[in-house]
């Protein structure tokens, strides 16, 4: 039970941590440090792959499936909220699209 406890804490320390350090990071560097999340979003997607490869049981493989569509759906909308961030930096001179 132990266990438990201990990686309740770590998990709310780095949720904490985290929400720190991002709320302190200035506008222009949001950018950047999307396209590298996007990086460590498609490492999550390969390893949810490599877990539901290796599922035995019927839940273990619901539970690798679920995993995968939503670590997709994170790296998906990543690249997609990066891409219109990086729009809004477009200049409007030459025209229309």
């Amino acid at each position: 039970m132990i266990e438990g406890f201990t990686a309740l804490y770590i998990f709310m320390l780095a949720a904490f941590t985290g929400y720190e350090v991002i709320s302190r990071v200035p506008v222009i560097l949001h950018t950047p440090l999307m396209s590298g999340s996007n990086f460590v979003h498609g490492i999550v997607l390969v390893g949810a792959m490599i877990a539901l490869g290796h599922a035995e049981s019927t839940v273990e493989q619901l539970v690798g499936f679920v995993g995968v569509i939503l670590a997709a759906g994170n790296a998906v909308g990543g690249y997609v909220v990066t891409e219109r961030m990086l729009d809004m930096f477009k200049s409007s001179k030459g025209g229309a699209k």
